[in-house]
């Protein structure tokens, strides 16, 4: 009730000031405030819960309010002068580590393994797709050709440097193919210091809507939805580990200094409600695999990460917005505003050179777009991509269109154009989906 009056009040006096869409633009931000007291924490708002009167409530709602778009008339002032994108990565020296990248012949695993492959790593790539054996065919990659592990080796193989791919045509759901691919690993270079856990079943009904469907109607009978996020992306990752960690232990004995470290593709789905219930699963999973291990690896020196890329620009992504179908899957989602594969490949590759922050991160989410702003490097064309909890991601995506549509008309271009890349709570993550404006 009071939230209410406070919100109301804020609503009026903003559309004096500027119009309804501003007014409903108010609203949802108020509206996603589900408690009382804010705090500001080096540009993240935490959240704690308290009773408090109306004063603080609007002083609180008020600054939060007032932030946001005064960050978006600071942005918009500087804007015409800003200096166009420019690529700032710069590649560490990894040469003589070694990595095993799983779906590494497509997608994010490709780009990691590219990357890895730059900084001079000799990377094993493992998929199921491959020029000697089947190609996968879950997903229509359309013009995309050759995507095979061959493929993601030779381009690893054609760059100035030290790296080196190796193909490696496998299944991550046999158990025994895992077993012997680390034991080539093992008996060809002697260490394994990265494991990248990036395959992934495309699960059913990917192209419609029906992907996000109640489960109910997805899996009864079959159960179709559940095996795929939960066969290769879960299990198959921890019986990769399983293999994996032997070998990963004595790397760290025998190379002081060197910390191995195991990745497990996640994604916001781990935090929040995204796509369907399986999903969201699966990826809770992948975080909380990744947070106990590292209990149980601690110390033996090995670190563990839940990393979790953004949009990402993938073949198949891509292809599906070229055949109209991304909308009504994504839900919306602007895949102009994605990251391209390498950008996760690029976190990781600096993740690896610096072993005291594997250590500090070890058990925990890793957001690829905020270590790059945290460390400074950009996505291959010089942008830097917003993480999906920040204003820049979420009003553009979830918020601008639903103004509009409510209020019949544009918000002004000094807003749209200008959102600050300000991070919300992991605990607005946490219940459904964002609200929408009433």
């Amino acid at each position: 009730m009071l939230l209410s009056m406070v919100q109301d009040e804020l609503v009026t006096k903003m559309r004096e000031q500027t119009s309804a869409s501003c007014g409903s633009l108010i609203a949802y931000v108020i509206s996603s405030v589900h408690v009382e007291e804010i705090h500001e924490e080096a540009n993240v708002f935490t959240v704690s819960t308290a009773s408090k009167t109306i004063a603080v409530m609007r002083y609180a709602i008020t600054t939060i309010v007032t932030h946001v778009l005064l960050l978006c008339r600071y942005t918009a002032a500087f804007s015409a002068t800003a200096a166009p994108n420019v690529d700032t990565y710069s590649s560490p020296d990894l040469s003589s580590r070694v990595a095993i990248v799983t779906g590494g012949s497509r997608g994010i695993g490709k780009g990691i393994a590219l990357e890895l492959g730059k900084a001079g790593m000799t990377v094993y790539v493992a998929s199921r797709s491959s020029r000697s054996g089947s190609i996968s065919t879950e997903r229509d990659l359309g013009s995309f050709e050759d995507c095979t592990v061959e493929r993601t080796a030779e381009e690893i193989n054609n760059m100035s440097g030290k790296g080196k791919g190796i193909a490696i045509p496998m299944d991550v759901s046999n158990d025994a193919e895992i077993a012997q691919l680390v034991q080539k690993v093992r008996d060809e270079s002697g260490r394994l210091d990265v494991l990248i856990c990036s395959a992934f079943t495309t699960p059913p009904n990917l192209t419609d809507a029906s992907f996000r469907d109640e489960f109910w109607k997805q899996d009864a009978g079959s159960g179709a939805m559940w095996d795929a996020c939960h066969g290769v992306g879960l299990r198959g990752a921890y019986m990769a580990c399983c293999e994996s960690v032997p070998l990963m232990i004595d790397t760290a004995k025998q190379h002081n200094g060197i910390r191995p470290l195991i990745i497990i593709i996640s994604s916001f789905g781990g935090k929040s409600y995204t796509f369907n219930v399986s999903y969201g699963v699966g990826k809770a999973a992948a975080d909380r695999l990744a947070s106990d291990m590292s209990v149980q690896l601690s110390k033996y020196n090995v670190d563990t990460v839940a990393l979790y890329p953004g949009l990402v620009k993938t073949e198949g992504n891509i292809e599906m917005e070229k055949r109209g179908e991304w909308e009504e899957a994504s839900g919306g989602f602007d895949l102009a505003m994605g990251e391209t594969p390498r950008f996760s490949g690029r976190a990781i590759a600096l993740l690896t050179a610096n072993s005291d922050m594997m250590k500090e991160r070890s058990g925990k989410v890793v957001v690829v777009a905020e270590l790059a702003k945290e460390l400074g490097f950009t996505d291959e064309d010089g942008r830097s991509p917003p993480s999906i909890r920040s204003l820049k991601f979420i009003l553009p995506n979830f918020v601008f269109p639903q103004i509009e549509k409510e209020s019949g008309s544009s918000l002004p271009s000094w807003i749209t154009d200008n959102v600050p890349d300000y991070l919300l709570p992991w605990s607005t993550f946490s219940g459904g989906p964002p609200p929408e404006v009433n």
